[in-house]
């Protein structure tokens, strides 16, 4: 069956769709822009953006009870391709805090990137993923 996950700790859709649905133990989560729920506001740089854009992904994760290191594969979206090496910094200090956290070894999930014209809102990146049990 068919479950619509939603959480107050990333931002509400800016459209006609949910943050993530999942079925059979596997969540398909919609991307996510660096929009901080509380403020309603993006950060600045790239760096800011990304980190932001990750912590709405775990969040949503949560309400299925599952975290980072349950991700199989994500699409990350940027609004200009010279913006990859410090995204992919980011990126990568990131499944490494949640592979300490958790005591587990680092393992990224698959993944694609690349530029699109542009992101709504005026982000720099975007993110989504697959998560599963």
């Amino acid at each position: 069956m068919k479950q619509i996950l939603a959480s107050a700790l990333a931002p509400k859709a800016v459209g006609p769709y949910c943050q993530a649905q999942m079925m059979n133990g596997v969540v398909y989560l919609s991307g996510q822009l660096p929009i901080n729920p509380e403020a309603g506001t993006m950060p600045d740089t790239i760096e800011e953006q990304t980190r932001q854009s990750l912590t709405n992904v775990a969040n949503i994760l949560r309400e299925a009870n599952m975290t980072l290191m349950n991700v199989m594969k994500t699409t990350v979206l940027l609004s200009d391709i010279k913006d990859f090496a410090a995204m992919n910094q980011v990126y990568a200090e990131i499944w490494q805090q949640a592979a300490q956290q958790e005591g587990k070894p680092v393992v990224y999930p698959a993944r694609i990137c690349y530029q699109v014209a542009a992101l709504p809102m005026g982000a720099k990146v975007e993110i989504d993923c697959i998560a599963g049990i």
